[in-house]
């Protein structure tokens, strides 16, 4: 009977220790969403973009990880989708990714 509830107790301690951290790894990474818009300017130096969401309004950001580079070859008036990252609170902690939107004709 020992036997029985270790060959049934295993799988479950072996599941849940996997599944914890995978869940722990998701929730730190903190929410996306991403967002088209017009770039207005762009600061190498200080790493931040200020953009123009579709409502017409400008809002400056910091670049995060890739998008440092990836802003390095935009400028005022392309058009593009941003990757924002959110943080808890639910305000932008900053742009993780950056795609130039080319137009369609």
């Amino acid at each position: 009977m020992k036997r029985f509830r270790m060959l049934i107790a295993l799988p479950v301690v072996v599941a849940l220790a996997v599944a914890l951290p995978v869940a722990y790894a998701g929730s730190a990474m903190g929410k996306t969403h991403d967002e088209k818009a017009e770039v207005v300017s762009v600061d190498t130096a200080a790493k931040t973009i200020t953009i123009k969401d579709e409502k017409g309004e400008s809002h400056t950001a910091p670049l995060l990880g890739k998008a440092v580079e990836e802003a390095k070859s935009l400028k005022a008036g392309d058009k593009v989708s941003v990757t924002c990252k959110d943080k808890e609170t639910g305000e932008h902690e900053g742009v993780t990714a950056i795609k130039k939107i080319t137009p369609t004709t």
